[in-house]
């Protein structure tokens, strides 16, 4: 059986759907409440049982690697003042038992190039892709058995490897990665193997509504097939070609995801999982709802 324990987190994308908030901060950056996108998509790594995130980054996404590193000064400081809430969650922004690597994209050539700077990190051993961009939601579904969890569960079963999936409107499946799992019917939690994988197909040659959501647990044969694919849509090298080239050599199988998903990446996205978060949040959610409600 083999173990899945690491994970690639690709945050060098310059976020030019967010603009012009993130001409001077990183889009993972961006504050969801009282965390940035990117410490959800880390905490739910480490609720799946990840011990090592790869985070490719670029030369303008130092604030990343700042908010992942301890910070004296402002630990000192907090323990003068006695905030031992708040310094308990500063020490928290790392999860126990998580090692954080970083590694630089050089030049801009797309997911696929990303994923293949990992490579001298991973190794040749199976891992997680988790885009930052899409955030799952930690109150519709359990992050320690669903979902990635899941995904990981399953493939330390059999080996295969799982791309989750989530029916879109058929009229936005040019925005995705498309899946083709031969008309086969998956309720939450449930997988099946695919036949194809198209990256934004236009509407009418589409092989179903079910889109890539963000999350994929593979095995290490697919860096060979990242390494000698050729540019595709947008002129980059796409994870979703490799994979497709991978599922005509091994089985893979989309996984249908659990409870919903927020595109971060995007402003309606983004306002969306804000207002969500907002009404759930612990100590702030009831006196957001009343002023909502005014």
């Amino acid at each position: 059986m083999k173990k899945v324990t690491k994970a690639v987190i690709p945050v060098a994308g310059l976020g030019t759907r967010m603009l012009p908030a993130t001409k001077a901060i990183p889009k993972e950056m961006l504050p969801l409440v009282d965390k940035p996108l990117i410490q959800y998509v880390v905490n739910e790594c480490a609720a799946a049982g990840i011990t090592e995130i790869v985070l490719v980054t670029h030369s303008s996404k130092n604030a990343i690697e700042n908010h992942f590193d301890t910070s004296f000064e402002l630990e000192s400081t907090l323990e003068a003042r006695v905030k031992r809430q708040l310094l308990d969650e500063v020490r928290a922004i790392t999860p126990e038992g998580v090692t954080i690597m970083h590694v630089r994209q050089g030049q801009a050539k797309g997911l696929g190039h990303a994923v293949l700077c990992a490579k001298p990190i991973i190794g040749n051993e199976p891992f997680a892709v988790v885009l930052p961009d899409v955030l799952i939601d930690e109150y519709a579904a359990d992050l320690k058995t669903e979902n990635l969890a899941k995904m990981i569960q399953i493939f330390e079963t059999n080996c295969v490897s799982q791309v989750m999936v989530e029916v879109v409107p058929q009229e936005l499946v040019s925005n995705y990665g498309v899946v083709d799992i031969n008309g086969a019917d998956l309720s939450a939690g449930q997988n099946a193997p695919m036949r194809a994988m198209v990256e934004k197909p236009k509407q009418q040659n589409a092989p179903s509504n079910l889109a890539v959501v963000g999350r994929y647990v593979l095995t290490e044969n697919i860096w060979p097939l990242l390494a000698q694919t050729p540019p595709g849509a947008g002129d980059e090298i796409q994870l979703t070609d490799a994979i497709a080239a991978l599922i005509s050599s091994e089985q893979v199988d989309a996984f249908y995801m659990t409870g919903k998903s927020h595109d971060c990446g995007s402003k309606l996205g983004y306002m969306q999982a804000f207002v969500e978060y907002g009404l759930k949040h612990e100590t702030e959610g009831e006196s957001f709802k009343k002023w909502l409600n005014k």
